[in-house]
């Protein structure tokens, strides 16, 4: 299959988008999590009546990539030194370096106290991923728990979970249904988390982010957009 990059003005907005020709009878548009937009059109389809239809569906095309911006990570760069902060569960904790013979990291007052062997900044990075990794294990799992109550009646069953850094998502939902957590997510509040927790189990019932999907994470999250709003805003 041939592919093209086509791009259509809106407004003060471009639209660049990826073409594609197939034996089909309607045109159809997809915005993936990158933000890429793919438009398959039926063979012998002209350039001037893609793009009419691109327009047409400009406005739902910007919203979705919108989405997917805001639901990227965009934790700044740490440098791993006394005084800087650095997020669990939502609130600020300063951070806290003593050399000592053990490793370990603790929360008190406000502080996020590291004791560790060696202080250069790729350790003590590495060590603070490893502490956060923990974390993430044991809150996720608790949120995943509570949160499949509130699917009781579509009988769904408990997904595989798998915690790991990802690089453009908070989290996923495989076709297999095994749901991926982002570990940068456990910086962030408890109610964030539980957003995108919940999110991802009504991919198990609706795929794509159609009227359904929606309607259904209404009923079961219907403060979702607040926690939205907060995980947008809190990993800064």
């Amino acid at each position: 299959m041939l592919h093209s990059i086509q791009k259509v003005n809106y407004g003060s907005k471009s639209i660049e988008y990826k073409l594609s020709f197939a034996a089909r009878k309607s045109l159809g548009i997809k915005v993936l999590p990158d933000g890429l937009v793919k438009v398959i059109a039926p063979n012998d389809t002209s350039i001037i009546d893609i793009n009419k239809k691109v327009k047409l569906k400009a406005n739902w095309i910007l919203k979705q990539q919108a989405f997917f911006c805001s639901y990227k990570p965009n934790t700044p760069e740490r440098k791993y030194v006394n005084g800087e902060t650095h997020l669990y569960l939502g609130r600020q904790y300063k951070l806290q370096i003593i050399e000592d013979t053990i490793n370990e990291i603790k929360i008190y007052r406000g502080a996020m106290i590291m004791k560790t062997k060696k202080t250069n900044p790729e350790y003590l990075e590495k060590k603070l991923n490893e502490w956060y990794k923990e974390k993430a294990i044991i809150h996720f799992e608790e949120l995943l728990n509570s949160s499949l109550e509130k699917f009781n009646k579509y009988k769904i069953e408990k997904p595989v979970l798998d915690i790991r850094l990802m690089q453009k998502r908070w989290g996923s939902c495989t076709k297999s249904g095994k749901i991926i957590l982002n570990t940068e997510l456990i910086k962030a509040p408890k109610g964030s988390i539980e957003y995108v927790v919940i999110h991802e189990l009504c991919h198990l019932i609706h795929h794509n982010h159609n009227k359904n999907f929606y309607d259904l994470q209404n009923s079961l999250s219907p403060n979702w957009e607040k926690w939205k709003e907060k995980l947008e805003h809190a990993l800064v």
